[in-house]
């Protein structure tokens, strides 16, 4: 597969979201599947990176990913993230506010969960608003020195929070939601990843597999699918949104591709630093998805592509707070 860096860090042009082997969309495959998949991403794609979290089923995911790629660590980069609200221990720390210790102590269990000796991109999974992020910086920085770490990242942070840290300890990459759905980093995020040489990361570049064309309004989202809480998937909604995959159709026909590789092909080739991390839990979509790293769209095409979206209105959004309720990021600390 095709090559791109996140600073310093070589990977994939396309990397493997693994959160949803775990939890998060319905019924998760057998775990000896799901390892299968992995080792196949790897293998027969030459996916070299995989992205999971502490709190993707409460630990869960991070044991998952630690034994698939076992096979092959010294040869990937892993991204893994801690949670700041899990850090309520002791009595020195006040409640919601984490601490050096808390860090170090997420990362050991990540470490020891994922059978490695050290993490090659650690992110800060959300940036409280109430505390300056120069701190967790400082923090990554030590971390970075004693090769516990080797570089650092943080997801869904404003500009500011991005200049901040950066400031204290370079970032390699920024972790947010990116797809042809949502947009909204275009506008200032993206642009200052370009100016300071900080890689991004697009989660749901599927849009929680909207854009594949392979689910509809008759579709049920159930359990702890993160679906049943993303507003995009109101059926009202998937029905008003429908003229976005029919445009996507029409583009991926005319150019020999599907609507999954023309919207992953869209983030590439707008920007080399950008890398979508994809979830896929079967052969085919791995065939596709990974597939889509060949696709090219030359400028003129993605100007028709851009133009066409501009005549567009995407219906409903994805908020954290309404996926929180559904209790689908779980806190180590009632696990």
């Amino acid at each position: 597969m095709k090559k791109r860096k996140l600073r310093e860090l070589e990977i994939s042009a396309i990397g493997m979201g693994c959160m949803g082997f775990s939890h998060g969309y319905g019924a998760c495959p057998p775990e000896n599947e799901s390892i299968r998949l992995i080792r196949s991403a790897y293998e027969d794609y030459g996916c070299t990176f995989f992205d999971t979290a502490e709190g993707y089923g409460a630990g869960e995911n991070e044991i998952l990913v630690g034994k698939a790629i076992k096979p092959f660590r010294d040869k990937i980069i892993l991204a893994t993230k801690f949670m700041p609200e899990i850090f309520i221990t002791t009595e020195e720390i006040p409640e919601g506010k984490t601490s050096r210790r808390g860090v170090r102590n997420a990362l050991e269990a990540s470490l020891k969960r994922l059978q490695t000796d050290y993490i090659d991109l650690y992110y800060e999974h959300r940036v409280p608003p109430n505390r300056d992020v120069a701190e967790v910086a400082e923090w990554m920085g030590e971390l970075i020195k004693e090769g516990k770490i080797r570089a650092w990242g943080v997801s869904e942070a404003t500009p500011e929070q991005i200049k901040r840290a950066h400031e204290v300890t370079p970032l390699t990459a920024v972790q947010s939601e990116y797809s042809i759905m949502e947009r909204k980093y275009e506008r200032e995020v993206i642009p200052l990843c370009k100016e300071l040489n900080i890689g991004f990361v697009a989660f749901s570049p599927m849009a929680g597999g909207f854009l594949s064309g392979k689910y509809s309004s008759k579709d049920k989202f159930e359990g702890d699918d993160v679906r049943r809480a993303i507003t995009r998937f109101t059926k009202e909604n998937m029905d008003a949104n429908q003229s976005l995959l029919d445009m996507l159709k029409q583009f991926a026909a005319d150019k020999g591709a599907t609507p999954a590789q023309i919207s992953l092909a869209y983030l590439l080739c707008k920007n080399d630093f950008v890398v979508p991390i994809p979830g896929m839990r079967r052969d085919e979509r791995l065939k596709e998805n990974f597939g889509a790293a060949d696709v090219v769209l030359d400028k003129n095409e993605l100007a028709a592509l851009e133009e066409a979206l501009s005549k567009i209105t995407i219906h409903g959004d994805r908020k954290d707070s309404d996926i929180q309720k559904l209790g689908t990021i779980k806190s180590l600390a009632k696990s």
